[in-house]
């Protein structure tokens, strides 16, 4: 990371918000037509149903289809509702199959900007660990993903940004510049040196190292967003890293917490507690996962 990043201002995103009838999903999808309205910018909103296979013969259910797709209906009934009381139009779907799939599949065929989808539960087990089904969409998607907790908003004002100097975390400083100087004001730029802080007693001028090479990760994004005129403050900090991006975001509450993605690799290490879920199951704020291309 030894340049300038690029940024211009985003025009027109296209936002594809997955509904799946908890309270969580209906305000992020909620929340993205707000963003919407204010962007002008257009929104789809999907709902999926698994897929009806052989021959179930239930009392006073004649089409198994039929009676499989009526919640979905439903959902997307009340997300039209929704839509209808903000004043934007919405486009909406009703796809049959794998969830993350048919998620991921409408998002690049209606050529969408960024996925939308609300973080279910609020304490314990449900907190720690972010579903399957967003857990799948971020693996696989190659857009980039919004996951969103309850009762939080979409804005861009203050962006917390995680970096470590990698291919991945390169792309997702220039995304989070590129939001900030759009839609935001201030940039606040993180490097964890992810390693136990009982490492400065056993090998101090090792560790030492990888906090100055921390610093320079975070003094060239730096560089780049002032070029963008954002307010930007810095932060390194040694320990975990999940532990240390919560504690910073509990310092300067951001609205949004930008983190990279390491490619579709990284799904098994979604589905086994990695650094991403555990911000995502427990940050107060959006996560933005931005997804490397």
């Amino acid at each position: 990371m030894g340049k300038l990043l690029p940024f211009k201002k985003v025009k027109n995103i296209l936002i594809l918000t997955a509904l799946d009838g908890s309270d969580s999903s209906k305000n992020a999808f909620r929340q993205a037509v707000r963003f919407a309205r204010k962007e002008r910018c257009s929104v789809t909103a999907v709902t999926v149903i698994p897929t009806y296979e052989g021959e179930i013969e239930l009392i006073g259910i004649q089409n198994m289809k039929e009676a499989f797709k009526e919640p979905g209906e439903k959902i997307l009934a009340e997300a039209r509702q929704i839509a209808a009381q903000e004043g934007v139009e919405v486009y909406t779907f009703l796809a049959e199959g794998d969830i993350h799939e048919s998620i991921i599949d409408l998002a690049v065929a209606r050529d969408c900007d960024l996925i939308v989808m609300g973080r279910r539960g609020r304490t314990g087990l449900e907190r720690a660990f972010m579903g399957s089904v967003t857990a799948r969409v971020i693996g696989y998607s190659p857009i980039d993903v919004l996951v969103m907790p309850h009762d939080s908003v979409i804005k861009w004002d203050n962006i917390l940004l995680a970096v470590d100097g990698s291919h991945y975390s390169e792309i997702a400083a220039s995304r989070a510049i590129t939001f900030a100087y759009t839609y935001g004001k201030e940039l606040n730029i993180l490097s964890v040196v992810d390693i136990p802080i009982e490492a400065y007693a056993e090998a101090p001028d090792y560790v030492e190292k990888l906090v100055e090479k921390a610093r320079d990760n975070t003094e060239l994004v730096k560089i780049s967003a002032e070029v963008a005129h954002l307010k930007t403050e810095t932060f390194v900090r040694v320990g975990d890293a999940h532990e240390k991006i919560l504690d910073v975001a509990s310092l300067v509450k951001p609205d949004i917490i930008c983190v990279g993605s390491h490619g579709r690799t990284g799904l098994r290490r979604l589905l086994m507690g990695s650094v991403t879920e555990k911000i995502i199951g427990n940050a107060p704020c959006p996560v933005l996962v931005v997804k490397g291309y």
